[in-house]
Parts: C-alpha cells; sequence; structure tokens
C-alpha cells in the first residue's frame, strides 16, 4: 500500500488556500476517517465517496482509509472535496497513479451513482490554483465553461469518478453517463432604460452623470413620484464596461453566490436593490459556516441602490460604513476571516416623512416636525457624512412636462460618452497612484502641495467648516466632487464655481 495525495481548494470568501489531501490504508475494520478540520458537510464525504466509488465500479479497499486535510489547522468546508479524496483514496490502493493524481487540482461533488455534481465558486477556485502554480486542474463539467474563463490553465473536465480515475492511468473500460449539468443562464434583456425618459430634474439627471464620472455616492430625497427608482436605475447605464481584472472580481463573487457565471466574464457593472427587510448577513454577507458574500459584495464595481432607506434596519444601514471607506467587508468569525470586494456605489432614496407628502404644495402632510424627524434620524449622521451627492428632488410639473417634452433630453449614450471622458483625465492626473476615481483619492493626498487649491477657490467650504456645517471628512468629499465638476468641464484645477457647485450638491438636502 502506498500513500495517495492530491490537492483541492478551500475558499475563505474569495481567496483560496491550495489543501493538500492525504489518504492512507491501514490494516483495520473497515472505516474511512476525515481529519483536518472538516465541517459537516465536508465529513459526510466519507459516505458519498465510498457509495460512489462502488457504483463507479472501482470500489475502495476494504480497510482502514484516514484521510488527512492539510493544512490542519485551515477550516475547510462545502462538499467540493469529495474527488480529490476519492481520488487519494484510490492511489493509496494502487488503483490509480499517485503521481499524476499530485500534479491535479480537483474540485467536485460526486453524487452515490458516480457523477460529478458542479459546485459553486469553481471560478475563484481554478484563479486559486492558477496563483499558486498549478498547470491543471479537474472540474466537473456542469462547471468546465466557468473554469475555462481562468486564463493559463488546462481544465480537463470528466462526468463522473470513473472517468476521472481512467484519466489518471485507471485500467477501466469507459461508460458513458449523462453529465449532471448547471442551469443555462437566460441572455439578460437589453436595458431599454435611457436617461432621456427623465422629464425634468434637471438639476437631478446632472448629479448622477456627476456620480457616474467620479464614482460618488448619492442620497436622493423627494416625494413619491418625483423620479428617484427611476434615477437610481440608469446609473450603471452610465458606468463604462468593466476592465479585465474587475470583470473576473465580479464573476468570481457570482460564482461563489452560487449564481450562473456562463461563458464568458461579466462585462457591465452590475444592480443590486435588496429589500429593506434585508439583514445585516443579506446585505454584507455572512453565515455560520461557510461564509457567502451579500448584496453589497455582489454589487461591487456597480450599483448597490437602498430604497425607501429610513425603512432598512439602523444596524444594518450602520455595517456599509467601514465598506464605505475601505472598499472591503471583512467578516469574522471565531476561527476564520474572510474578505469580499466592496467598490460600490451606494444610491439611497427615501421620503421625506412617513406619510410622504411633505414638501409638494398640493400635498397634505400628516406627520408632525418630530416624527419627520425621527423617521429621517433613521438614518445615522455618520453614515450621510460618508455620502457626497445628498440631493432633494421634486415632483414636476404639468409645465415642465411639457418643456421637457418640447426640448431635446440628454440621453444615455452622450451621459455616458461624458463620463467616460472626465473618467479618462481623472486617471492620466492619478497615474502612478493606487486610485483611478477621484471619490478614492484621500484628503491628505488632495490638500498637498502639488494639488492644494488656493484659499480664494476653497472660502465657501472654508467658512462652512468653521461654522460647523461640514465635518472634516465632509470637507475633502467636496474637494472630490470639485474635481469631478472640473473634470466634466474640462478645466485643469477646480474653480470657485466648481467648489460652490460641490458644497450645493452635497448640502442640497438640507437646503
Amino acid at each position: 500500500m502506498a500513500l495517495g495525495r492530491t490537492h483541492a481548494v478551500s475558499l475563505l470568501g474569495l481567496r483560496g488556500a491550495i489543501v493538500e489531501i492525504e489518504a492512507d490504508i491501514s490494516s483495520n475494520l473497515p472505516s474511512m476517517v476525515l481529519i483536518g478540520l472538516p465541517d459537516t458537510a465536508l465529513n459526510e464525504a466519507k459516505d458519498r465517496v465510498r457509495a460512489a466509488a462502488t457504483n463507479s465500479g472501482c470500489p475502495l479497499a476494504g480497510r482502514r482509509i484516514t484521510v488527512n486535510l492539510s493544512p490542519a489547522a485551515l477550516p475547510k468546508h462545502g462538499s467540493g472535496f469529495d474527488l480529490a479524496i476519492a481520488l487519494a483514496a484510490l492511489a493509496a490502493n494502487g488503483t490509480v497513479s499517485s503521481e499524476s493524481i499530485n500534479a491535479v487540482v480537483h474540485l467536485g461533488e460526486l453524487g452515490l451513482d458516480g457523477r460529478l455534481r458542479p459546485i459553486p465558486g469553481v471560478l475563484p477556485a481554478v484563479h486559486a490554483a492558477a496563483q499558486a502554480g498549478f498547470a491543471t486542474v479537474m472540474v466537473p463539467t456542469g462547471n468546465a465553461e466557468e473554469a475555462a474563463l481562468v486564463p493559463g490553465i488546462r481544465v480537463v473536465a470528466v462526468p463522473s469518478l470513473r472517468d476521472a480515475v481512467i484519466w489518471h492511468g485507471g485500467a477501466f473500460a469507459p461508460e458513458p453517463v449523462e453529465p449532471v449539468l448547471v442551469s443555462v443562464p437566460a441572455e439578460p434583456e437589453e436595458d431599454s432604460s435611457d436617461l432621456a425618459d427623465v422629464v425634468g430634474n434637471e438639476e437631478a439627471v446632472e448629479a448622477m452623470v456627476v456620480a457616474a464620472a467620479g464614482g460618488h455616492h448619492v442620497f436622493l430625497l423627494g416625494p413619491p413620484g418625483a423620479g428617484k427608482t427611476m434615477l437610481a436605475a440608469r446609473l450603471p447605464g452610465l458606468l463604462p464596461d468593466l476592465d479585465a481584472q474587475a470583470a473576473l472580481e465580479v464573476s468570481s463573487v457570482r460564482s461563489l453566490s452560487g449564481l450562473p457565471v456562463g461563458g464568458s466574464l461579466a462585462r457591465r457593472p452590475p444592480l443590486e436593490a435588496p429589500h429593506h427587510t434585508a439583514t445585516a448577513a443579506a446585505l454584507v454577507g455572512g453565515g455560520s459556516a461557510m461564509i457567502r458574500p451579500g448584496a453589497a459584495a455582489r454589487a461591487s464595481h456597480g450599483v448597490l441602490f437602498l430604497d425607501e432607506v429610513p425603512e432598512f434596519s439602523s444596524a444594518v444601514l450602520d455595517a456599509l460604513r467601514q465598506p464605505l471607506e475601505s472598499g472591503l467587508i471583512t467578516i469574522h468569525r471565531a476561527n476564520s476571516v474572510a474578505q469580499f470586494p466592496a467598490r460600490f456605489q451606494l444610491v439611497m432614496a427615501a421620503n421625506p416623512c412617513p406619510c410622504g407628502q411633505y414638501g409638494p404644495r398640493d400635498s397634505d402632510c400628516t406627520c408632525s416636525p418630530q416624527v419627520r424627524r425621527r423617521y429621517l434620524a433613521r438614518v445615522s449622521g455618520p453614515l450621510l457624512d460618508r455620502i457626497d451627492i445628498q440631493l432633494r428632488v421634486h415632483r414636476i410639473t404639468s409645465a415642465q412636462m411639457r418643456i421637457g417634452d418640447e426640448n431635446p433630453r440628454v440621453s444615455t449614450e452622450k451621459a455616458r460618452a461624458r463620463v467616460a471622458t472626465a473618467r479618462l483625465v481623472a486617471a492620466e492626473r492619478l497615474a502612478g497612484t493606487p486610485w483611478s476615481l477621484n471619490s478614492q483619492v484621500p484628503g491628505k493626498w488632495l490638500r498637498a502641495a502639488e494639488f492644494r487649491l488656493s484659499p480664494a477657490v476653497t472660502a465657501s467650504i472654508d467658512r462652512a467648516l468653521e461654522r460647523g456645517g461640514l465635518t472634516m471628512r465632509g470637507y475633502d468629499r467636496v474637494l472630490r466632487l470639485a474635481w469631478t465638476l472640473a473634470d466634466l468641464d474640462g478645466a485643469t484645477a477646480p474653480r470657485a464655481d466648481h467648489v460652490g457647485r460641490a458644497l450645493y450638491l452635497r448640502k442640497a438636502m438640507t437646503t
């Protein structure tokens, strides 16, 4: 008897760690023991593997099989280790070549009939294997398209354990089986919504263009029917296509969430709009065993839209404060720490009061001033301080509607061209730094000698800071907005009018 050794991948967040799987056969009563911190789903692999091997015509040895998952201190989750465990045990029995399986990373869950079932998270797992230096990875047939999205690694797709054994040199005759496939994602419908659909509210339309150009967060306050949801839904259309790295990250999060990826990487920025009953785990991610990404992680490089934001739990909303600053979601558990990307644009929308009728002249609000204050106070001050654009959206009148119908409106195509030009200007200015958008630039860098604005230009925000109308964080965010406005106008640096417009966008909700 020899020692069988192969490899699999353990995912913690989007990070994958290579796990060495060793199998040893000893002269004791028939049994299988898994050691190395397996969770419940993984510990059940011993029954799945033995049944699958028997039904595949290559039974395991009728002795005690000890399987070690190394490193032993790393928690392992899920059923994606089944194929590696089965091949290590068969190699220990001499059924397959130990040298062959040792050079390959194996991923896949076994059914009792020996067929391989697709597993979530194959894309980040194969990416981790490629980064670890492995040249070949074996996956279920249902995961073949997704695994092939990782460049520079050979993907071997097999429908069953028997085919995997034959590929590794097992002396068995092939038996055709019907592979288990994932559901084919439906072709996404072409987004027909256009910015030109928004009638009136030119100020809010321009604010969304500014938000897209600089990657700024937005809070829209206004009565029902003012167009807040319509504006938010059109923000992803203003954003440029994702680059290769961002597309791989977005697709990896989708894969880890169990969502279909298809045969190509996602190239358009995602939009996530969780319901106001969402928990903190649903929003930022979590789980007692395997930690899954939440809506904020799935919205990375895209838009996270929270409609009726005062209806969300305050604790849920405050869970976004740290990701908004760092661009990273960190979830701590007793024995592990998982991290997910969180470079999303946050768009929040709210009514001015519980009845929604405060503000319009032709509506009667039944809420007292105290009720209105308490309602909006559900969005905490520290969270609001992280929102660059805070705008009040008004219902349009019949006269504004007629004027809007008669005059040409800004289309998504034209607005996206302006956004792309402004982002290119910002990227050239920020070349050689870790940042590419104005919203990512720290205040210390904005106030450095090379980019410091003169006191005459910043007079308005200097006064607001002195009076307590702005915090230091708010001061820096106004400067970022001013740089975005300057980039959209083609100016080399913000002027006093840019700083004034940026301050208005920051404080317009309170005016």
